[in-house]
């Protein structure tokens, strides 16, 4: 008696003898339910369809965003939105305006021209200036403006494989991670590698002779993202481990700024420049603190290829980033600007919260420039000034929601020196000046 190896297909109810899986790839004979290869096949085509229709609706949407995109962000505009955020740096803004701008028009090019020959280069970007200079800040309002993802990434706490600390792939997780895991986006954001000098090789003309934690290695493992590899990992939180997961990120239009203070590179330039006019011996003329700043600003925006690789970075690496971009120290007149200037300037941040406590803040000139002086002492720039004026205002914001009446604070120079406590008036006695 033959035995009956068929069974009928579930969803299209043909019978089909099953002589190899290939004819009933799903198939349980106990229930049997089975779905035959035509089923299989028709699914899959269905599938790979609309799958196709969904990528080539979303290349559509983002070719004409990135339109959009660019007729309202000429690089004139860029910088001037940086302009209410960002005091001094002319030079900067203007580059990375300029940079930002033509990363988009060679994204929207490839667009256009999908599997052309001539593809236009992508320009990642190094910018190199003291601390507190506004690097960071910059960075962070260009990607708000052109509304796309952006992560920072401390490069310092990358580690070539083999060493303990994070791969060089978590630069794109945490970009990932910024873009709410849609990758489409991430494809298409900034990624700012921070202390970028940190890696330098030990061998540079800069460097001591110290142990090298993989620095270069961490160098070379970066290539592979600058050169618009594709780059996988895992989640956070997941071990790597080749049965683990992956996720894969196209890293072709990802624009990479990498940054740092590059602490020593202006000895480097001024070697090069033969400038070194700095007085050996009796009788010889000591720099005042100003004209260090001031031969720095203008020895920094010498910077060439050739100093980073002195310095230490890979020639490899360099290559990768042809936009230099410089920063300079900024003076007491500057951070000055700084508190009081931008949309977002400290004086202002602080006269808004007293402000919904009924009190009207005011700083003397004095002190204001007291707290530029104490930010160029602790040689942290711009990046200390809040710090400085919430210290300060630290019991006046601790006492004030104690009392509702309109009230009038006035910070002095002998505040901020710490001689004596900042001094409450009540509004309607403003012309007394007499303590509260």
């Amino acid at each position: 008696m033959a035995i009956d190896n068929s069974f009928r297909c579930s969803i299209c109810g043909r019978r089909v003898k099953v002589q190899s899986r290939a004819d009933m790839p799903v198939l349980d004979p106990a229930t049997g339910f089975g779905i035959c290869k035509s089923c299989i096949k028709n699914i899959y085509q269905y599938i790979e369809e609309e799958e196709g229709t969904k990528t080539r609706t979303k290349k559509n949407n983002f070719n004409s965003r990135l339109g959009d995109l660019l007729a309202k962000n000429k690089p004139h505009v860029i910088k001037e939105y940086l302009d209410k955020f960002i005091i001094m740096q002319e030079h900067a803004k203007k580059i990375l305006s300029v940079a930002a701008y033509n990363h988009y028009k060679r994204m929207k090019y490839d667009l256009d021209n999908p599997g052309a020959e001539d593809e236009l280069d992508k320009s990642n970007v190094i910018i190199m200036g003291p601390t507190g200079c506004g690097k960071t800040a910059m960075l962070s309002h260009l990607s708000k403006l052109l509304d796309i993802p952006f992560a920072v990434t401390d490069a310092s706490s990358l580690t070539e494989a083999g060493f303990v600390g994070a791969d060089v792939e978590v630069a794109v997780r945490n970009l990932y991670y910024a873009a709410n895991k849609d990758i489409e986006k991430t494809e298409r954001g900034i990624i700012y590698l921070d202390e970028f000098d940190k890696i330098a090789r030990k061998s540079g003309e800069n460097n001591s002779i110290t142990a090298d934690p993989g620095h270069e290695g961490v160098q070379q493992g970066l290539l592979k993202m600058l050169e618009g590899s594709a780059v996988e990992f895992t989640e956070r939180g997941q071990r790597k481990h080749p049965e683990a997961p992956t996720i894969k990120v196209n890293t072709k239009n990802i624009l990479f700024i990498v940054g740092g203070a590059f602490v020593g590179i202006e000895k480097i330039i001024e070697k090069r420049v033969h400038k070194d006019d700095t007085g050996i011996g009796f009788g010889s003329e000591i720099p005042s603190k100003v004209d260090t700043d001031s031969k720095f600003n203008e020895l920094i925006h010498q910077v060439r290829p050739e100093d980073l690789m002195k310095f230490g970075i890979i020639p490899e690496i360099v290559g990768r980033l042809p936009v230099i971009c410089t920063l300079e120290k900024l003076d007491e007149d500057a951070l000055l600007r700084i508190l009081t200037e931008p949309t977002n300037a400290p004086v202002k941040q602080y006269e808004k919260l007293l402000a919904m406590d009924n009190v009207k803040l005011e700083f003397e000139e004095a002190a204001l420039r007291q707290v530029a002086k104490l930010a160029i002492e602790r040689k942290t720039g711009a990046r200390s000034l809040k710090g400085i004026i919430e210290d300060v205002m630290l019991d006046v914001m601790f006492d004030i929601p104690k009392h509702a009446e309109p009230r009038r604070v006035v910070i002095t120079e002998a505040c901020i020196k710490g001689e004596e406590k900042p001094q409450i008036y009540p509004i309607e006695e403003e012309s007394t000046e007499e303590p509260a």
